[in-house]
């Protein structure tokens, strides 16, 4: 019995560590390369680069993501998680990449390999109608200590940290979704919320008594990220190129942002 017994305690240490050995393996290769699928984190809650229509995601990400996995023989898969999950989400391998209009940092480079950029997003403010609040001086204005609604690791969470919160111009309070953060915005609890322009023109097109300053809190740029030395990333990376090259992507950001 004693040898059964340690013999059976051998078989699991060996199954473990070549259980073990494949894990890795697969880490190294990528989880795209082992299951035929191309996996992406996102927060659905950010039109038009993602949202739920219908049952499914849908938006400039997903169609973007959907025409990279086509051209790489590959079948896209969307995981919609909270914002501040979703580089989590890569980092620990539960995700081939993030694209939920990512804005490349150097902050998030330290820890991520991005893609080529294939769109630039604007954080922009809103307010109320009648609000004393007409511009990004206004929040910089001493001895005013503004509530402002962010969403949750965003760059817009990241911004007014910076340029408000740290130089005790203005308390950042942060929810987990956008659409959060602008009804606060319509329930007074914040003065103004700063947040990408593409959602910002939807949400105030879906609530009365709010408009969005003409001038923009800050400028950035949209990119794909991947854990740091994935080699999915040049594979992805020489198909959104191609991608950009032949006019898919700008034809897939026509169809959800009009010029005007």
């Amino acid at each position: 019995m004693e040898k059964i017994k340690k013999a059976l305690v051998v078989f699991l240490a060996l199954a473990m560590l070549l259980g073990t050995a494949s894990g890795c393996r697969r880490a190294e290769r990528g989880l795209t390369i082992e299951q035929g699928v191309l996996i992406m984190a996102t927060n659905a809650d950010f039109p038009p680069y993602e949202f739920w229509q219908d049952g499914r995601i849908v938006g400039i990400d997903p169609e973007i993501a959907e025409a990279i996995a086509q051209r790489l023989g590959l079948r896209l898969r969307i995981d919609d998680m909270e914002f501040a999950a979703v580089l989590g989400s890569v980092a620990a391998g539960r995700a081939d990449m993030a694209m939920a209009g990512l804005t490349v940092t150097p902050e998030r480079m330290q820890t991520f390999d991005f893609s080529t950029s294939y769109a630039t997003g604007v954080q922009v403010i809103i307010v109320r109608d009648g609000s004393p609040i007409g511009s990004k001086d206004d929040l910089t204005r001493q001895g005013v200590n503004w509530d402002i609604g962010v969403q949750l690791s965003t760059t817009g969470d990241l911004y007014t940290t910076w340029d408000l919160e740290d130089e005790g111009l203005a308390t950042i309070h942060r929810f987990s979704r956008g659409s959060d953060a602008v009804q606060a915005l319509l329930t007074g609890r914040v003065d103004a919320v700063v947040i990408d322009n593409e959602p910002a023109r939807s949400f105030v097109a879906m609530n009365t008594g709010l408009h969005i300053l003409a001038t923009e809190f800050a400028v950035e740029n949209y990119a794909i990220a991947f854990n740091r030395g994935s080699p999915l990333r040049d594979e992805v990376d020489r198909v959104l190129r191609e991608l950009i090259a032949d006019g898919t992507v700008q034809r897939i950001i026509d169809k959800y942002i009009r010029a005007d």
